[in-house]
């Protein structure tokens, strides 16, 4: 699970270094070019700079030729990190199915943290321990006469940005969820 997270991972990071690359060429790129692949919805602009035929424009050979040479590596490692995550998907749902099926639970953040739970199985005792190890457990940070708490800075960060993406998926889109952040902050609470 951990390899095919980190092939994902490396697909998406190589996919947004080739995106900005484009961006880059275009800005620097003539008027007429510019012109003609202007920033569009989805994928709009990389399926039309695939199909650029380099040997009609003479003048900007070198420059059309890398624009497309990007654009299908944008495709290609596009098509690369959805059959990653099919598969990474496939893994997730028949370890724990239950998971998965959660609210705001994607195959990503399943991953994460199952990969979290599986390196640390003797530490997983309670949903405290859990939190603790996730460095989403409150930390007393009281002094004199303030009785306070703080959000532990420690455990596996990769497992917190996990539950961090959860919460902000439910947090706009769960109704169950929305109202438990309405009760708290009509009580005080601040959303962190």
């Amino acid at each position: 699970m951990r390899a095919l997270q980190t092939a994902a991972r490396s697909a998406v990071k190589a996919r947004t270094a080739a995106l900005n690359q484009i961006t880059h060429l275009l800005v620097t790129a003539p008027d007429p070019i510019r012109a003609k692949y202007p920033a569009q919805p989805g994928d709009k602009r990389i399926a039309d700079l695939a199909q650029i035929r380099p040997a009609t424009d003479h003048e900007n050979t070198a420059l059309l030729t890398a624009l497309r040479t990007l654009a299908r590596r944008v495709q290609s490692l596009t098509q690369e990190h959805t059959a990653l995550t099919a598969e990474l998907d496939k893994l997730v749902t028949g370890l724990n199915p239950g998971l998965r099926a959660a609210y705001g639970v994607g195959p990503d953040t399943a991953a994460q943290l199952l990969i979290t739970a599986g390196a640390n199985p003797e530490r997983l005792c309670t949903e405290a321990s859990f939190a603790a190890l996730c460095g989403a457990a409150p930390v007393p940070a009281s002094s004199g006469k303030t009785n306070r708490h703080r959000l532990s800075r420690g455990g596996d960060r990769a497992a917190n940005a996990a539950l961090y993406r959860i919460a902000l998926t439910r947090m706009a889109r769960d109704q169950r969820t929305r109202g438990y952040v309405a009760r708290q902050t009509d009580a005080g609470r601040t959303k962190t």
